[in-house]
């Protein structure tokens, strides 16, 4: 009977809220971690290296609000209501996961990728609540490419970061911390943080400047424009292939960095990725 009235719930608030349009999307989206908190308050996961995307009730959106293309049978049996979640296969493996989304043909690599659910954007309750809700959801549907991010509880700092530690070990990227009281609530929301062993941020590419020694006739670093209008050189985390095929003039680049200088330069910026736009 609770599984019942969780659905219900979830499936009467107005799906109206969540339009295919990139301009209303209302995804939430985390903080950098605060010292401050009460880590026995929060529930955590791994923050994934995958494909943010959003279950609308009938079809799967980018998080710019674009329709990606699936198999017919991905999502075969998904609820009604709205899932927020990440397109993930295997640590390590961001860019591979994006070509096979990319792809006009539908291939069977497929088969690999997962919607791993991590919230219930409709349900009005608490996250707490919302772990029940979603763990009832994953026990109760068949889908295989329907999966949940496990949730856990850590009791205090120390334990924290020791499962960060753990995580980069195995490749992954860091860890997400949702506090256990929040609502979904879109845009940055204070109650859901991210840590990660460094910072990272994105910045759209406004120049190539070639490089030098072994890397005459290649890139030697990017020239990056930040959203506040600051440039400065990503000159690291490149392999010799993007050297020879850099970022395009006007892509949008996800680097990392630790700390800022007291002009408010990342410091020791390293590419990451292009941020894909689908």
């Amino acid at each position: 009977m609770m599984l019942k009235i969780d659905y219900w719930i979830l499936i009467v608030i107005s799906l109206t809220l969540f339009s295919a349009n990139a301009e209303q999307l209302p995804l939430q989206h985390g903080i950098p971690v605060s010292d401050e908190i009460n880590v026995a308050e929060y529930w955590v996961s791994e923050k994934l290296d995958g494909m943010r995307a959003f279950w609308d009730g009938k079809q799967l959106l980018s998080r710019q609000g674009n329709i990606i293309n699936t198999p017919a049978n991905f999502t075969s049996g998904w609820p009604t209501f709205a899932l927020d979640g990440e397109l993930w296969s295997h640590r390590g493996e961001f860019e591979q996961l994006m070509s096979c989304i990319k792809r006009h043909q539908l291939g069977p690599c497929w088969q690999d990728i997962k919607f791993m659910l991590f919230d219930l954007p409709q349900h009005p309750d608490t996250f707490s609540n919302r772990v029940q809700a979603m763990n009832r959801l994953i026990t109760n549907n068949s889908s295989p490419y329907l999966q949940m991010i496990p949730q856990v509880r850590i009791p205090n700092k120390q334990a924290l970061y020791q499962k960060l530690d753990n995580i980069i070990a195995i490749g992954g990227e860091g860890l997400m911390l949702h506090h256990q009281n929040a609502i979904y609530q879109p845009g940055r929301n204070k109650a859901l943080m991210k840590l990660k062993p460094y910072q990272d941020s994105e910045a759209i590419v406004v120049a190539h400047l070639p490089g030098k020694g072994k890397y005459k006739n290649m890139l030697g670093s990017l020239l990056v424009e930040t959203p506040q209008g600051l440039q400065f050189k990503v000159g690291t985390g490149f392999t010799d292939q993007q050297r020879k095929t850099p970022p395009p003039i006007g892509a949008i680049i996800t680097y990392k960095y630790i700390g800022k200088t007291a002009r408010g330069v990342p410091r020791f910026a390293s590419f990451i990725r292009i941020r894909h736009q689908l």
